[in-house]
């Protein structure tokens, strides 16, 4: 597995050029919807520089200490996001209220839309960008990061929609409804982002998907007088997890069984990369064999 801090960089760089393009709209407008969105880029940069530390962490190899290696670090940065998106939220509210109780013309309003939209447009771009490695490499301190960055350009398509409304209806009232709508939707994006870590923490099973693909390799040896059970999986940021019993006639030899392993295992990692596969071999005809399939006996 390459290293994934380039798309942390990126990140960094994109979160850098949007605060000073979003500050600067929100300063030649007056606009607390605009404010707000400058003030979510902030967290956008915290989010990125975690990201990048916890990329480094993840990517360091296991020791003996952790023989399983530091993947999980990924997780904490998906969880610190999401409450660095909450208390953006909560920044954003606290800034919209008293503009709500007092509102406050907005001025310039082409060239701070343009401004915001060029902002919005570098987002983007940088989003898709991460969301196509955090596929491609499962990675989900990036996929946190580019959902984080999906939702800024929606909020910003929302406030940019809702200042060109204020200018044509003149209701000043809009800018701070606009924003407060905004804390509340990144509200709930945030919370998403840190309960899908949170799952991660706890060890939860594969997509059923993924158990799908690994059945689909399992469940044919059945018909050569094997047999399975005690599956488990479970993701450790970058890494997949599989353990299963293999049940072999006990008159088979250690060599033949260990070879039959050794296939499942390689075809495994084959149509799951990046995963680890630990199979144990048991006699299906003996009936101990049965008795140890829960993970705490």
């Amino acid at each position: 597995m390459g290293t994934l801090t380039p798309y942390a960089w990126l990140s960094i760089a994109a979160a850098l050029a949007t605060m000073a393009l979003k500050g600067a709209a929100a300063w030649i407008t007056g606009s607390v919807g605009l404010l707000s969105d400058a003030l979510e880029s902030f967290v956008n940069l915290g989010a990125a520089l975690l990201a990048l530390w916890m990329l480094r962490v993840a990517a360091v190899p296991p020791d003996e200490r952790h023989p399983f290696g530091y993947s999980k670090a990924e997780y904490f940065s998906a969880v610190v996001e999401g409450a660095l998106i909450v208390a953006a939220a909560a920044a954003i509210v606290s800034t919209s209220v008293p503009r709500l109780l007092a509102p406050r013309p907005i001025e310039e309003f082409g060239l701070g839309l343009a401004i915001s939209l060029a902002a919005t447009a570098i987002n983007l771009g940088v989003a898709l960008t991460l969301l196509r490695a955090s596929r491609r490499h499962h990675s989900i301190a990036l996929e946190a990061d580019a959902q984080h960055l999906l939702t800024d350009v929606w909020t910003s398509l929302g406030i940019v929609a809702g200042v060109s409304a204020i200018a044509l209806t003149g209701w000043l009232i809009l800018d701070p409804l606009i924003a407060i709508a905004v804390a509340l939707y990144i509200v709930w994006t945030g919370v998403g982002v840190m309960r899908r870590s949170l799952l991660g923490l706890m060890d939860r099973a594969l997509p059923e998907s993924e158990l799908d693909s690994i059945r689909a390799i399992l469940d044919p040896y059945r018909a050569t007088g094997l047999d399975y059970h005690a599956l488990r999986t479970r993701r450790a940021g970058r890494r997949r997890l599989v353990e299963l019993h293999l049940l072999v006639p006990g008159d088979m030899s250690v060599r033949d069984g260990h070879h039959v392993a050794e296939e499942i295992e390689t075809r495994i990692r084959a149509a799951l990369p990046g995963t680890a596969v630990l199979t144990h071999l048991e006699p299906i005809e003996d009936a101990a064999s049965y008795r140890d399939q829960e993970l705490f006996r």
